[in-house]
């Protein structure tokens, strides 16, 4: 649990090094309307945002502790796994890749807003994905629609650049780690 002193998730490193496993803390649950928000001054996890009617979080979303992205927020990660996890919970992952964007924020603002895709250590079901090519195009493309669409609505504009495997996506997260 995180306490004000500095213990929990402000000091959960990006990579669990017995594991060499990223740890992703969720924020949004698979199949869920609600964002919660990682608040580091209270510790606790505030609601930030509800999606319109018809939409959902396509799997567990949330963030890398310990990681800045040059949007100024911790570094994004959408989760593969078997069922959804819970606002909070840690999740040992496996890097398989990245999509690669640009974010035009309100302010009108361009900023690199990646967002890492990362399977469940424990996962039965994507336990045979080792990079982005072991999903179907067809899921990436549908994850990329929805964060296009996901920005659109908080007056954003999300523009895919390009889609990365795992080396790259470690180097993502070892850049937002210094």
């Amino acid at each position: 649990m995180a306490t004000r002193n500095g213990t929990g998730l402000a000091r959960l490193p990006a990579f669990d090094t017995g594991r060499d496993a990223l740890n992703g803390v969720i924020e949004a649950v698979k199949g869920t309307r609600n964002k919660f928000k990682y608040d580091p001054e209270t510790n606790l996890f505030i609601h930030d945002s509800v999606l319109p009617a018809g939409a959902s979080y396509p799997f567990d979303f949330g963030f890398v502790p310990s990681t800045k992205g040059e949007d100024g927020d911790p570094l994004d990660v959408l989760i593969l796994m078997d069922e959804p996890a819970f606002v909070g919970a840690v999740i040992p992952s496996r890097l398989v890749g990245a999509i690669e964007a640009t974010q035009r924020e309100e302010s009108g603002e361009v900023v690199r807003n990646d967002r890492l895709l990362a399977v469940a250590c424990k996962s039965g079901t994507y336990r045979d994905v080792k990079k982005l090519d072991d999903l179907p195009s067809t899921l990436l493309e549908e994850v990329e629609h929805f964060w296009i669409s996901y920005n659109q609505l908080k007056g954003k504009e999300f523009t895919p650049i390009g889609r990365a495997g795992p080396v790259r996506a470690k180097h993502i997260v070892e850049q937002g780690a210094k």
